[in-house]
């Protein structure tokens, strides 16, 4: 009876403990913020090939904690920014819908790729001020680690490859698939008989080549290794479909981008019926609708689709859902390191498969002491608030500010939402 007595009594003490050690509701609760400046850096490094920008963006706010963002160019960040002033920036959702309707022409891929990088900025800023990292605001992780594949030449730089071509030249494709998983990598990534460019290529003759040396990195890897190979849209939809088949012996991880782009979706419904390789598609892709039928009628068997190319985590993660949807794997194709980064945390939620091109190799980057984490052919999520990434602001150039509310080109419907003007 007195042990009955001591367990009841500790079960009302329980309520009082669980409050001495829970946050209250208005604790937990964000601050009340606007957004008052936007900031347009140049890096270092600045890579001119649109699709993998890495010009970095600052949000801004009036109680002190300022998000980074990547992508996007100067005169398409500073057109999305005017929709960002004096919002809360805790209001992602509509700030995006906001950014995207507010053009009277719909926002192109270039003008996405620079509202990506304002909407990272703003999951960073509300990380940081909840002092969670991304893929906790995002539902919590559901693997370990991010897988890679080596870019870039084929050769991981912690192998070699930051000493240059010389080291990947004195090596044949069999070495250097081997040594690609030995490094830690889940898979070796090829090029379509790769040339210098400006050379003549022949897509018909080069089909052959491309067998030859599939062959050959399959010996590299290994029976149970993976390797994958990137048509890199040269083929026309004969010469893609006659690679596809003569390959298909060597069981590629995947077979990307086998057409060009502009024929993808025409294409590719062609493609699946007539080849068993794996195939992905869309590096070159933006928001969603670029390319939803493929994916809903499983035409491709992976999505290329990355940040900050899609419009930002925003959209990257309503992608997620219909590629979880389809049972379509995500491969983001690799643009800078912020968004790489961001990457990590998203995909570290997403339950599907997934593999990351990876082309940084470990190299530090001095302007981004905090960023990817990486070891052993593995992308790490980490545990820093929000992006998890810091600048060294005193090397990166200034380029853009702004500072005013652009015009607003939207409707409200009477329950408050956007709608289009």
């Amino acid at each position: 009876m007195t042990n009955r007595r001591a367990f009841l009594k500790s079960l009302a003490a329980v309520p009082a403990a669980l409050h001495l050690v829970r946050p209250t509701i208005a604790e937990a609760a964000l601050p009340k913020a606007k957004i008052t400046r936007i900031r347009i850096y140049k890096p270092p490094n600045l890579n001119v090939i649109f699709n993998q920008s890495n010009m970095i963006v600052t949000v801004e706010t009036d109680i002190g904690i300022t998000g980074i963002g990547e992508g996007g160019s100067k005169d398409t960040l500073e057109q999305c920014a005017g929709a960002l002033i004096g919002k809360n920036p805790f209001r992602i959702e509509a700030i995006w819908q906001e950014m995207f309707i507010s053009f009277f022409y719909p926002p192109g891929r270039e003008k996405v790729h620079g509202l990506g990088a304002l909407d990272m900025a703003l999951w960073d800023i509300k990380g940081k001020a909840l002092g969670l990292p991304l893929h906790e605001l995002l539902g919590g992780a559901i693997r370990d680690h991010c897988e890679c594949y080596a870019t870039g030449g084929g050769m991981p730089a912690d192998r070699g490859a930051g000493a240059g071509s010389g080291v990947r030249a004195s090596l044949s494709l069999k070495d250097r698939a081997a040594a690609t998983i030995d490094a830690g990598y889940r898979a070796f990534r090829m090029g379509a008989a790769d040339m210098a460019d400006g050379g003549v290529f022949n897509s018909h003759e080069r089909v052959r080549k491309v067998a030859q040396e599939c062959k050959e990195v399959r010996e590299g890897v290994g029976k149970n290794g993976d390797w994958c190979i990137d048509f890199h849209q040269r083929f026309d939809l004969n010469d893609a479909v006659r690679a596809c088949k003569m390959i298909e012996e060597f069981e590629p991880y995947f077979v990307e981008d086998p057409v060009r782009d502009e024929h993808a979706l025409m294409d590719l419904p062609k493609i699946r019926q007539m080849t068993t390789v794996p195939l992905t598609h869309g590096e070159e892709w933006g928001h969603r609708w670029d390319f939803n039928k493929l994916v809903e009628n499983h035409d491709i068997d992976y999505i290329r689709a990355t940040l900050p190319n899609v419009g930002g985590i925003t959209e990257m993660m309503k992608i997620a859902a219909i590629c979880e949807t389809h049972a379509v794997g995500i491969i983001p194709h690799f643009t800078g390191p912020i968004a790489t980064a961001a990457l990590v945390g998203c995909l570290s939620t997403f339950p599907g498969p997934v593999i990351m091109e990876y082309n940084y190799g470990g190299r530090a980057m001095a302007h981004l002491p905090e960023c990817l984490d990486f070891s052993k052919g593995k992308a790490l999520r980490n545990d820093r608030p929000g992006l998890g990434v810091t600048a060294d602001m005193k090397l990166l150039t200034q380029i853009g500010e702004v500072t005013q509310a652009g015009t607003r080109h939207v409707f409200v419907r009477p329950d408050g939402s956007l709608t289009h003007w």
